[in-house]
């Protein structure tokens, strides 16, 4: 993933990981105070050596000091110190218990031991700072000691070596932790660490198709249009008829611009408008497709030619009882199945009847001399198929028409799918001439911006005219598609 890959990922995933920086810093703090608070105190002990006449001698000695303060301050931990402390000061523990809580460091560069004790209480952590600052000056004098005794057992020579306790430890007067701001800190960071990763493994397992840089990694087929989510497409799929300036609208007229880039070597403009699955908005793309081609001055012709589902009628208001099937299993001519539509240069052909045998009738001859008659009498010829995943028929129609647009919908189709229904295509050598995504989000990380599809102003300043009066949406039954020879192509409007 590149860089905006990423940032798109934050913006998409803010919620969730404000959310759980915010849980971080909350377990933070709830475990600063489900902590019992500890108090240290320190005692300072001075070590020194007895000093020569020379100036080596006392540099020599000083050397041996240094050297001698790590080793006490290593054994100011161990049972000889502490059990004496625990009998002064009426410890409840063992020495190892009490290890745990007393440090003892050796200061650079100097001849300075400093003892630490942390305890929950603040004066007993004092007393037994000082006092095991005490008991190791005594030890360290007495295993210190060498030579020969009296009678009574005293040294006849004295420790060469002195510790002398220079600083009490004091009662402290705040805790040494929970260090409350640096727990809420790290929480928050481990928080912030969490919720990102938990947006890129989402991201990373997500196989939903998001925005157009998805369909890009699948296929260097063209996005030749995106369609904006409406919440009302259901009550108004015919949106560039209901309400022609709304952004939805502008999607479909920007759609119709890039049409005429598609196949541009090819005469026919005959499309086949499919999806991988079911509710990608196939049907209501192919219909506003076809209401917009026509409003530019095309002839156009819209066939439904889903033989199993078939929604365009529907849609449009018309009579679907008779349409392809009966023209294909030769029960009617084209001049009585093809109805207008609207004041402009739109027909549609309604699906007629379900058949038993939907592939077989779309796959024939017959369907073959229908495609080429309509190209030779329409502009643009576009065709509502079925799913390519579910059934074959839009694989069929396909290679018969010349050219496939795929729908994709954004958050509902995922990558397998699409690839699937490129495979499909593929396996019978027809072609996918353009894709175009639907149900695009107008907020968000992966929303519609202006400038997409060509598409980009238009709506939002308050100077679009009135809505005209709702046309009429059928002609009368007597006004019949001319099927004479168009007059010159035209490139997609």
């Amino acid at each position: 993933m590149e860089l905006r890959d990423y940032i798109r990922i934050l913006r998409q995933s803010w919620v969730l990981i404000v959310l759980l920086t915010l849980l971080g810093i909350a377990g933070g703090a709830a475990f600063s105070i489900a902590q019992t608070p500890m108090y240290s105190s320190s005692a300072k002990v001075f070590v020194s050596t007895s000093g020569g006449d020379s100036i080596g001698e006392r540099t020599q000695g000083n050397t041996y000091t240094q050297n001698r303060v790590k080793t006490y301050a290593d054994l100011a931990s161990t049972p000889i110190v502490l059990l004496p402390v625990i009998a002064d000061v009426k410890l409840d523990m063992t020495s190892e218990e009490l290890a745990r809580g007393v440090t003892a460091t050796s200061l650079p560069d100097t001849s300075l031991i400093e003892i630490t004790v942390i305890d929950r209480n603040p004066a007993i952590a004092a007393q037994v700072a000082t006092a095991v600052s005490e008991s190791l000056t005594t030890v360290v004098s007495s295993i210190e000691t060498t030579g020969a005794t009296d009678a009574d057992g005293n040294p006849v020579e004295a420790s060469p070596v002195r510790l002398t306790l220079v600083q009490h430890a004091a009662v402290p007067q705040k805790p040494v932790s929970p260090n409350v701001m640096l727990n809420v800190v790290l929480g928050g960071l481990i928080g912030l660490a969490l919720g990102i990763g938990a947006a890129v493994l989402r991201e990373t397992l997500d196989t939903r198709i998001r925005n157009e840089r998805d369909v890009e990694l699948l296929t260097d087929t063209p996005v030749i249009g995106g369609i904006v989510f409406d919440p009302k497409a259901k009550d108004r799929p015919l949106i560039v008829h209901a309400d022609p300036h709304s952004p939805r609208a502008e999607s479909f007229r920007a759609l119709r611009t890039n049409l005429q880039f598609l196949d541009a070597a090819r005469p026919e403009r005959s499309f086949v408008v499919t999806s991988s699955i079911e509710s990608e908005g196939k049907s209501t793309t192919a219909a506003n497709l076809a209401i917009a081609l026509a409003d530019a001055g095309a002839r156009v012709l819209l066939v439904d030619a889903d033989l199993r589902r078939p929604k365009v009628a529907s849609y449009l208001g018309i009579e679907g009882a008779v349409g392809l099937t009966d023209l294909l299993i030769g029960r009617a001519e084209l001049q009585d199945v093809i109805q207008p539509w609207g004041r402009g240069q739109l027909y549609v052909l309604p699906a007629g009847r379900v058949p038993p045998n939907p592939s077989e009738l779309l796959g024939s001859s017959a369907m073959a001399e229908t495609i080429a008659e309509l190209n030779r009498a329409f502009d643009v010829v576009l065709f509502d198929a079925p799913p390519l995943l579910p059934v074959t028929d839009a694989a069929v129609l396909s290679r018969a028409a010349g050219g496939a647009i795929l729908v994709v919908a954004v958050g509902r189709a995922h990558k397998g799918q699409v690839k699937g229904a490129f495979s499909v295509l593929e396996n019978v050598d027809a072609k996918v001439s353009g894709i175009v995504l639907t149900m695009l989000p107008l907020k968000g990380a992966d929303a519609y911006g202006y400038g997409k599809y060509g598409y980009g102003y238009g709506y939002g300043y308050g100077y679009a005219p009135a809505p005209e009066p709702q046309q009429q949406q059928q002609q009368p039954p007597q006004q019949r598609a001319d099927l004479q020879p168009k007059q010159e192509p035209v490139g997609g409007a």
